[in-house]
């Protein structure tokens, strides 16, 4: 996992929102409320899912307050902040960790998740599932409060992803858009899938059932697994079949090489 203190990379963000103001000074104002007049990143994320929620529905209370509270207590921005590095230094298509925070839904309904994954622990399941809803509504990701989710994650579009209640998300797991971690409908209690360290789910894979995709392990575009898959492996098809082990890295999502002007 690429590393760095997220206070550094807050540091980092506020710079970025500042040339962009200059940039662009019509866009001062949205710069202040998103980024500059925050403290850190809890606070900042806080303000982003809390003004979601007043979008979604105006009877809503701002709670920027009481999540960026929630998220110091238990270092949440800590797990967002992974989430930018990954996917600012490892997407081409993302230009730095400012855009990475504020236009990438993949970091905001995971940080949503993650709120709403403190709620359910605490034993707040209706407001859990009510925060999972309004996420579900706004970025079109349905995480289940009680998922257990990691930090690092490359997840890119996002749109239309779903994980169920015993799912497990590691740490370093890449997801694309369409990707679902479901039950098959033959298990009860601990049914959903246990995606581990550093695995790749690509677009439209279906993952089904208490089963294992292993450390490092591929999962072809639109595959339906119903079987684990051992760790280092491609599978692919529908039923998923092991193909060959995995070889060397992704191209689309290593480091890009960057011409700033």
């Amino acid at each position: 996992m690429t590393t760095i203190d997220p206070h550094i990379l807050w540091q980092t963000i506020r710079s970025e929102a500042e040339r962009e103001a200059r940039v662009r000074p019509m866009l001062q104002r949205y710069f202040d409320s998103s980024v500059l007049r925050h403290d850190g990143m809890d606070d900042a994320l806080a303000s982003l899912v809390a003004a979601e929620l007043v979008r979604i529905d105006a009877s809503l209370p701002d709670l920027s307050a009481e999540f960026g509270a929630l998220g110091k207590e238990h270092r949440l921005g800590d797990s967002t902040a992974a989430d930018i590095v990954k996917i600012s230094s490892s997407n081409p298509a993302c230009p730095n960790a400012l855009a990475a925070l504020l236009s990438f839904r993949g970091i905001q309904a995971l940080h949503f998740h993650r709120l709403a994954h403190v709620y359910w622990r605490a034993g707040e399941t209706t407001f859990a599932v009510l925060l999972q809803n309004w996420c579900a509504k706004s970025y079109n990701v349905d995480i289940h409060p009680a998922a257990r989710i990691g930090k690092g994650l490359f997840v890119d579009h996002a749109m239309g992803i779903v994980i169920g209640e015993t799912a497990v998300v590691e740490d370093d797991v890449s997801m694309w858009h369409g990707v679902t971690l479901g039950s098959t409908f033959s298990e009860s209690g601990d049914r959903h899938p246990k995606v581990r360290r550093g695995a790749t789910l690509a677009a439209h894979a279906a993952i089904l059932g208490n089963i294992e995709i292993g450390a490092g392990a591929v999962i072809a575009a639109g595959s339906v697994v119903r079987t684990s898959i051992p760790a280092g492996m491609v599978a692919a098809g529908v039923p998923a079949k092991v193909i060959k082990p995995v070889s060397g890295t992704y191209a689309a999502i290593t480091a890009p090489t960057r011409n700033e002007d």
